[in-house]
């Protein structure tokens, strides 16, 4: 693998990411499994009957 920065190898340009996509996919899909269970826990309490 060709690097354009001569102080680095091939393996520590393969590790920076300036964009941090990976934490931006992974803080999104943290958030949407958050906001899945709400919305299941909240259909679930909605549809439960009053105890008498």
């Amino acid at each position: 693998m060709e690097t354009y920065d001569p102080k680095k190898s091939a393996t520590d340009v393969r590790q920076a990411n300036p964009r941090k996509m990976n934490a931006r996919v992974l803080v999104t899909s943290l958030i949407g499994i958050v906001v899945a269970f709400a919305i299941i826990y909240l259909i679930y309490t909605l549809t439960q009957s009053n105890p008498t």
